[in-house]
């Protein structure tokens, strides 16, 4: 699916995320890297070493999510915005996700914006709840959004601006 579309089917997914048990104990990455090419910002940036060292520069990325603590800096550090964090355990109800935003304007805590799934589709809204932007991120923020928990593992993307939005589209 994801050669023919761009978009990956579920059983692509599935091995891109840590088993059950973990995704109910925090803050998580989710590496969604298909591709071998020369790559591996992920793994030197990684200061707990979830993500392991290449062999190969053309090596997808190898993950140890128990040594994950879900900081988020290897998802400000993937020049493909192939990683995400995400917080299952955040609350009953809704899940934190963390994503790559490389748009302005940049989102402000306390914004309600759209989401959008991996095709571009918008599936609900969310709330932001912060916004990493230091200097050593390189100009690739990382969005902290509160949404229902129901998609969480969805939500890849956000606009700003859902007050503006005309409800008719």
């Amino acid at each position: 699916m994801l050669k023919k579309t761009g978009v990956p089917s579920s059983e692509e997914l599935a091995p891109a995320y840590p088993p059950e048990e973990r995704m109910k104990q925090g803050a998580v990455a989710i590496i969604e890297c298909f591709q071998n090419i020369p790559c591996n910002p992920c793994a030197t940036s990684c200061p707990r070493g979830a993500i392991q060292a290449f062999d190969d520069i053309n090596d997808l990325p190898k993950f140890d999510p128990a040594l994950c603590n879900g900081c988020a800096i290897c998802v400000a550090n993937c020049p493909g915005l192939a990683i995400f964090v995400v917080d299952e355990a955040y609350s009953e109800a809704e899940s934190l996700v963390k994503l790559p935003h490389e748009f302005v304007p940049l989102p402000k805590a306390g914004d309600e914006v759209v989401v959008y799934n991996r095709a571009g589709e918008e599936i609900g809204q969310g709330k932001v709840l912060r916004v990493q932007n230091p200097a050593s991120f390189d100009r690739t923020a990382v969005v902290h959004l509160v949404v229902p928990r129901a998609y969480a593992r969805d939500v890849r993307f956000l606009s700003v601006g859902v007050g503006a939005r005309d409800e008719n589209h």
